[in-house]
């Protein structure tokens, strides 16, 4: 029988866990009877998941972008849950649809410092400590837009772009450490995403999934637990995924007249 890792033997921290893929997750590996560090910025959401997962999860109040308070809230981990040995790298967000020359400088530089600058310092400032302990996996959320170019999509794909290369320089980087790194870049996914990308707007956070079958959070939460328990000899480097009702289009071409 094929002999996958026991995650009761998991620590995970998990970024971004307030909602979609960072929430989904925390309830799989739950679950599965690993231990969660569930951290983000909402504080109501964060006691809620508390209540509905009990001891084994552990909850932060905190923004990626605020590198002293997260390198804080590492540094006082209690015990058992500073023996982090996953770490899901989630937090980031979509701002706007604008075509580059229209679009916000605001909503770049929030993009920039959420899913670039929040995710390199979350796990720089764990993953020494991963390394000490023998071994674990990094988990970066990538996006098919960091492969993939479309319109409205410059600073957002390029920060999963970012996200792409950086996990694959970890893993030159790590070799012979013990830790994988995986990134999971998914494509066409309902959950709160939309909704931020514009900014509440309701009718235009539905417009992307109308007739379609998008993938939903434990979608991808099942593929990201899928990756870190498979037998430890074995990384995933890449996993792009999309609904089966979406693809690739034909490549734009302007024409004069």
């Amino acid at each position: 029988m094929y002999k996958t890792l026991d995650p009761a033997g998991f620590t995970v921290f998990i970024t971004g866990a307030t909602s979609g893929f960072g929430a989904a997750a925390a309830r799989r590996y739950v679950a599965a009877g690993a231990r969660v560090i569930a951290s983000g910025r909402r504080g109501d959401r964060l006691a809620d998941l508390k209540a509905e997962l009990g001891e084994r999860c552990h909850t932060i109040e905190l923004d990626v972008r605020d590198r002293p308070a997260l390198e804080a809230a590492i540094a006082g981990l209690p015990a058992p849950f500073d023996a982090v040995n996953i770490v899901l790298a989630n937090a980031g967000l979509a701002l706007g649809l604008q075509p580059a020359a229209e679009a916000s400088l605001d909503d770049w530089e929030t993009m920039v410092d959420t899913n670039i600058r929040g995710l390199m310092v979350t796990i720089r400032a764990l993953l020494p400590g991963v390394i000490a302990r023998g071994g674990g996996h990094i988990v970066t959320l990538g996006s098919v837009a960091g492969e993939y170019a479309y319109p409205g999509g410059s600073v957002y794909g390029a920060t999963k772009a970012f996200v792409k290369q950086f996990a694959m320089n970890l893993r030159s980087d790590l070799q012979g450490k013990n830790v994988r790194v995986t990134n999971i870049e998914p494509g066409l996914t309902e959950t709160e995403f939309s909704l931020v990308r514009f900014k509440g707007d309701d009718t235009k956070a539905a417009a992307p999934y109308a007739g379609t079958t998008p993938m939903n959070g434990d979608d991808i939460a099942e593929a990201i637990f899928w990756a870190t328990t498979l037998p430890a000899h074995v990384n995933i480097n890449r996993l792009e995924m999309m609904a089966t009702t979406q693809a690739w289009g034909p490549f734009a071409i302007h024409r004069e007249g």
